[in-house]
């Protein structure tokens, strides 16, 4: 289920490449899960992007961990949310015989999760914002059934 979720930003450096004007900027996001979920973290982005004073350029996300993802998703319909987790959870069940298994039941197919799933996603910046579509959200998918602080490096370039 989609659910909007408080990011902060935690460490944040900048820089200006002085012979090409290109702005380089770089977030960590920290962002609070409440356990198997995914998390619009859109309105987040987009304040840094809006922030940086980038008009063109590009935005790229990577989620630091093994166990959630990224995705580019409906922001619309919560059902098509609904049936991408239900989908998964069908592809990895937490009821199959895994090696790994030292982390509960959760962890091994949580890591399948993220390896069919993207760990980073890259956005282009349009005019200052983010060129999402208007249906598109920026989500953060939480695939362990225990909420957790998941970071999330944010890198802003353009000029």
């Amino acid at each position: 289920m989609s659910r909007s979720s408080a990011a902060t930003a935690m460490i944040s450096v900048a820089s200006i490449d002085s012979r090409s004007q290109t702005i380089h900027q770089q977030h960590v996001l920290q962002v609070t899960t409440r356990g198997k979920s995914l998390q619009n973290i859109t309105s987040a982005i987009a304040e840094l992007v809006a922030q940086s004073g980038v008009v063109t350029g590009l935005c790229s996300l990577f989620v630091q961990h093994t166990s959630a993802s990224l995705i580019v998703q409906e922001n619309a319909d919560s059902d098509v949310l609904r049936d991408l987790e239900t989908f998964l959870a069908t592809l990895a069940p937490e009821t199959a015989s895994y090696r790994h298994s030292a982390e509960g039941p959760d962890d091994m197919p949580a890591h399948i999760r993220t390896a069919l799933t993207h760990t980073s996603e890259q956005i282009p910046i349009v005019r200052g914002q983010l060129g999402l579509g208007l249906w598109q959200g920026i989500y953060l998918w939480e695939h362990r059934q225990h909420g957790r602080t998941r970071e999330v490096v944010v890198h802003i370039m353009g000029g």
